[in-house]
């Protein structure tokens, strides 16, 4: 039986060492080749709300909840730092005695979407270029 002490010092073999290398050196190219993406964006569902968004002139929050198939409050939770950014507006208000949330997409928030895009098809570009 191994100590836990002694797994932690135990060496990687030379091939698992090469492997690493290769992986930081692979790492490193694809991050000259592209600076960091934009994290807000790139997350899954908030990408999903702008680009629904870039769509469609507005969205309520029932529209964008239907569409995302996500709950109440992850929905709400990414809305907000995508409004926080500048990204989308919110507008609050009632039909008849309904109270209703509608979203839409900014100016910035559709520069944001075009330079995600722009990057994006730059590195699809030059991973099929190799």
């Amino acid at each position: 039986m191994v100590k836990h002490s002694a797994l932690k010092q135990a060496r990687p073999k030379k091939h698992d060492q090469a492997a690493s290398g290769l992986r930081e050196l692979k790492n490193a190219k694809t991050r000259s080749l592209a600076p960091e993406l934009d994290r807000l964006i790139h997350e899954r569902l908030r990408l999903g709300i702008v680009s629904a968004l870039a769509a469609n002139e507005s969205l309520t929050f029932n529209d964008l909840k239907s569409l995302m198939n996500t709950t109440d409050g992850n929905l709400s939770v990414h809305a907000r730092k995508l409004e926080d950014a500048g990204y989308i507006t919110c507008t609050k208000f009632f039909e008849g005695r309904v109270p209703k949330t509608e979203y839409k997409l900014t100016a910035s928030g559709r520069r944001a979407l075009e330079s995600y895009l722009n990057h994006m098809e730059t590195l699809i570009q030059q991973m099929r270029n190799r």
